[in-house]
């Protein structure tokens, strides 16, 4: 009896909230109905003409980052391509990679999707074999590694998959997330919240990555193919 009561208690509760909430917003289309009842002719003109030119610069504002080589993921051939594509881009994610190097390429199917995501970023890939100068500048130890570029300047780093949960199976909501954290690209979500965070209250486990010092070269490496 005493848990019937309970559950009697909590709906009635549930349902009081949900009715709150469906008064709230309707009050709120109410007054959004009533500003535009309100408004005269010239009123709703300049509004309608307010909205078609936000649209028009968001237009332009596509169309300016396709003609720079934003919404793919692109190989670059060379170090002096780098610094090119930077300089007229303000955000830039450029993947430091290697083939033999397995994780680059878990890295690489992630990239693909989040670069027709968010046009707002260049996303870039660059073999570290031909861009000795730029690692060393750049200080790229560990393969992979994701460098953060905004406004030119090389903001912050994602090294390995530590940041990703620690693990090869890291979504890409996941990355999304870490990248939003740079503000290298434009994250809807809750920053406060890592998506693995989620993940891990249902049990999921997470492979710890060892580092291993790739023979004869001075990268350190994520893989264990090296």
């Amino acid at each position: 009896m005493e848990a019937n009561a309970s559950v009697d208690m909590f709906s009635k509760v549930l349902e009081n909230q949900l009715l709150q909430t469906t008064k709230l917003v309707e009050e709120h289309l109410d007054s959004e109905i009533q500003k535009l009842d309100q408004m005269d002719e010239d009123e709703l003109e300049r509004l309608k003409e307010k909205r078609l030119e936000a649209l028009r610069r968001a237009q332009q504002q596509k169309q300016e980052w396709l003609s720079k080589g934003h919404g793919e993921y692109r190989e670059i051939p060379s170090e002096r391509d780098f610094f090119q594509e930077v300089k007229e881009s303000k955000k830039v994610v450029c993947h430091f990679y290697r083939d033999s190097t397995f994780r680059c390429k878990i890295l690489d199917r992630h990239l693909v999707i989040l670069s027709k995501k968010h046009l707002e970023t260049k996303f870039l890939k660059l073999n570290v074999e031909k861009a000795p100068f730029l690692c060393e500048r750049l200080r790229i130890k560990v393969i992979p590694t994701l460098a953060l570029v905004k406004d030119g300047k090389t903001q912050d780093y994602v090294v390995g998959f530590t940041d990703l949960g620690n693990t090869d199976d890291f979504t890409t909501e996941t990355l999304e997330w870490r990248l939003g954290c740079s503000d290298i690209l434009s994250y809807s979500g809750n920053l406060m919240e890592p998506p693995f965070q989620s993940q891990k209250k249902f049990g999921t486990n997470f492979t710890k990555l060892e580092k291993k010092t790739i023979r004869g070269k001075k990268y350190d490496s994520d893989s264990d193919d090296d």
